[in-house]
């Protein structure tokens, strides 16, 4: 008999933000498949019995290839098992869960999906910000900032991240974010545009570095540093950057 798949967005580090169903998950899990950055005090909340498999990957060092990810959740349902994939974040924000809802589609296996709490909020909330503004920052929008070759992604529409009246969120900026920048000022996005790097967002480490976009190019150009990190810039809260 097969058994089931649970995706759950384990938010951004903090346990305390995690929702109560995604607890309920854990808890009743016989396998828990997690990434790296939800590992630690989220996973306290799993049965004595669960098998816990770390499947995280981060940039630059050996992680398991996506494939092999959505095997290992085919092969725990179909003995089974009752399986949470751990996602950080919400798993519907390059979380690659379309990836892996596939593979479990292409099985018959059944699936939920229960959402996090996003970096992205997250970060915003640390800072003491809005996402929105009533009157200046109508629109959010989301971007990665490499894709599967580490690499800035092609096909950007520079001039929609160019736009003053948004507020944009790069997720994994730290080895692209000078091209990014140089791209986007040429495109007409002041140099001097509020931005703010969010490093460990949530985590007792967490640091919150207010600047602009001209300033952020050339810091991180010289010394990327190695924390998750996202970068917010727009028409960010007066008088911080």
């Amino acid at each position: 008999m097969s058994g089931f798949v649970s995706f759950v967005g384990s938010g951004p580090g903090d346990p305390e933000l995690m929702t109560l169903k995604a607890v309920a998950r854990l808890k009743a899990a016989d396998a828990v498949l997690f990434d790296d950055l939800s590992a630690a005090a989220m996973l306290g909340h799993t049965g004595k019995g669960a098998e816990l498999v770390a499947v995280g990957k981060r940039a630059g060092r050996p992680s398991p290839r996506q494939d092999h990810v959505s095997r290992l959740l085919v092969d725990y349902a179909q003995g089974g098992a009752r399986v949470v994939r751990l996602k950080s974040g919400d798993p519907g924000i390059f979380g690659r869960l379309e990836e892996e809802i596939t593979a479990c589609r292409a099985a018959g296996i059944g699936f939920e999906i229960i959402p996090g709490v996003s970096s992205a909020s997250a970060a915003a909330a640390a800072a003491g910000i809005p996402l929105t503004r009533r009157l200046s920052a109508r629109r959010v929008q989301f971007l990665t900032g490499h894709d599967v070759r580490g690499a800035l992604p092609d096909g950007i529409r520079m001039e929609a991240l160019a736009d003053p009246e948004a507020t944009t969120v790069v997720f994994m900026p730290r080895r692209t974010f000078p091209e990014l920048a140089a791209q986007l000022i040429a495109a007409g996005l002041p140099p001097e545009t509020p931005a703010l790097l969010a490093e460990n967002v949530s985590h007792p480490d967490q640091r919150l570095t207010w600047s602009s976009v001209g300033a952020l190019q050339e810091m991180l150009r010289g010394a990327p540093g190695a924390a998750p990190a996202l970068i917010l810039y727009g028409p960010l809260a007066e008088g911080e950057a």
